[in-house]
């Protein structure tokens, strides 16, 4: 269950860039949007490890912290180590966006596991 959580966190981050790319009317080729992703899926091994998600993939306090971690490092890691911008609008479609998919896929798998409709 461990690695499946770690791929649909990752999964998050590809379409949260793929769908910008799209909106922005950029390359959706998979090179474009990995070198977009990269910093915020460094952030989200980094987010992993601070919140210890093998402990609790599937909890909302989980999600949050990975989400603040991927906002704040990926962030970090997009303007200093990749040279690419951090405009406050991109930061807070940024943070919307991926809080939604990042703790939301916890909500529905959480109603899932518990045998609800989601």
């Amino acid at each position: 269950m461990i690695r499946g959580a770690v791929a649909v966190d990752a999964l998050a981050v590809l379409v949260f860039v793929a769908l910008g790319r799209q909106q922005h009317e950029e390359s959706t080729g998979m090179s474009a949007i990995l070198e977009i992703a990269a910093p915020f899926l460094l952030a989200v091994v980094l987010g992993w490890l601070v919140a210890r998600v093998w402990a609790d993939p599937f909890s909302t306090r989980t999600g949050l912290v990975v989400t603040a971690v991927v906002i704040v490092a990926g962030m970090a890691l997009r303007r200093t180590v990749f040279d690419r911008g951090t405009a406050a609008a991109f930061v807070i479609v940024a943070a919307l966006v991926l809080s939604g998919l990042i703790v939301g896929w916890r909500a529905v798998a959480r109603r899932l596991i518990a045998g609800g409709a989601p």
